[in-house]
């Protein structure tokens, strides 16, 4: 499986065009809808997100409610656009829009206009845009839809916002009852009033999200080549979304200062299954699913648009200007979350496909509950087979 996005963010509106789909997955414009809405929603989210009802028109590959095999092209309309239509106007107009020159520190203004020759920093800001994200929200639906057809669920909830940290319960009921995403009252209450008070100083906040996959069928990835191992998958996936720049598997960086005895997760027996007794590898050894839950943590720097803007310099003359203002967000890790949940669904929902096939859902599924029954110790296989071990079980 694959995505590819396109549209700015004050374009007319974004398309996710998603290729390798198996044919037969139900899937509807509601189940996607939901992870649309979760994204619009959280404390210290910018006024864009009370003009915009993200809502998703499947225009391809979905035919009576199931997918046929072919790309699935989705489309989610910017509302917003009617008041930019002069400004994005894809023909020219009589009066052009003023440039945008004064470059924003943390932002891809300036590295975008040098790479592109752009003279008018809003090429770059239309597309380097976080609305690109509701795209890929979709996209990650449809892959979340496939791996529930497996037993994989994929969660997320708020980590950290500034100096405010909890321990993440993925309790999805309280989660998604909390304005940060975060499931413990008392916290989220915190995190509430520091994002209030960037909000109230003209700043921004970023955080960390925590991320959770059940129901992982094991092998999945390998250990061959480097750009199989789905480790490295998941941490471009990852690392790719808008404003993230850093993430671990489990506790890797505290586990990097211990003692392999310490870090290194005992394998077990548990009703006739290989287990760990603990999961500090975050569910992936060798570029390999092993079973246990996927573990991840992604930072979110904070939002590069200041309310008060930092010292900057304009783009065509050199000389010294603020910062440009951009409306936005004050903290968007509520919202990163739902990001990541769809990234990682779609590494998890290719990687997959890659093993099983992605012809027929129904193909893909028998597969996994196949490789399932063989995932015992081998003479637990052996004892519950009357014929003759092949090679497979006498390996």
């Amino acid at each position: 499986m694959r995505f590819l996005t396109a549209g700015e963010s004050h374009g007319p509106g974004l398309v996710a065009l998603v290729d390798g789909v198996p044919a037969g997955l139900a899937l509807s414009p509601a189940e996607i809808d939901v992870d649309l809405r979760r994204r619009q929603l959280g404390y210290g989210r910018g006024a864009r997100q009370s003009i915009e009802r993200d809502a998703v028109r499947i225009t391809g590959g979905v035919r009576q409610g199931r997918t046929t095999g072919a790309p699935v092209a989705l489309q989610i309309a910017n509302r917003d656009a009617v008041n930019w239509e002069r400004v994005m106007s894809v023909e020219p107009v009589p009066e052009p829009p003023d440039p945008v020159t004064r470059l924003r520190p943390g932002h891809a203004d300036l590295a975008g206009a040098l790479k592109f020759g752009h003279d008018d920093v809003r090429d770059v800001i239309e597309r380097a845009s976080a609305r690109e994200t509701a795209a890929r929200v979709a996209a990650g639906a449809v892959a979340k839809a496939l791996l529930r057809a497996v037993g994989t669920e994929v969660r997320s909830e708020t980590r950290t916002i500034g100096e405010v940290s909890t321990m993440p319960t993925f309790d999805s009921e309280k989660v998604e009852a909390s304005e940060v995403r975060c499931a413990d009252a008392q916290t989220s209450a915190r995190m509430v009033a520091a994002i209030a008070a960037a909000r109230e100083a003209g700043d921004t906040l970023g955080g960390i999200v925590a991320l959770r996959a059940t129901g992982v069928v094991p092998g999945l990835g390998s250990f061959a080549e480097w750009d199989r191992r789905l480790d490295g998958r998941i941490a471009q996936a990852l690392l790719s979304i808008q404003a993230a720049k850093g993430m671990q598997f489990a506790d890797a960086f505290t586990a990097a200062t211990e003692r392999g005895s310490a870090v290194h997760d005992p394998i077990t027996v548990r009703e006739g299954h290989f287990s760990r007794t603990r999961n500090r590898a975050g569910g992936l050894e060798g570029g390999m699913t092993n079973g246990e839950d996927v573990l991840v943590d992604v930072a979110f720097k904070p939002i590069s648009t200041l309310m008060k803007p930092l010292p900057s310099a304009d783009l065509r003359t050199g000389a010294p200007s603020p910062a440009h203002v951009e409306r936005s967000d004050v903290c968007v890790i509520p919202a990163a979350g739902v990001v990541a949940e769809a990234m990682l669904a779609f590494v998890l929902a290719d990687a997959l496909c890659e093993k099983f096939g992605n012809d027929d859902v129904a193909d893909l599924v028998a597969a996994v509950e196949r490789y399932r029954a063989r995932l015992r110790p081998i003479d637990a296989r052996r004892r519950g087979s009357t014929a003759p071990p092949g090679p497979r079980a006498a390996g």
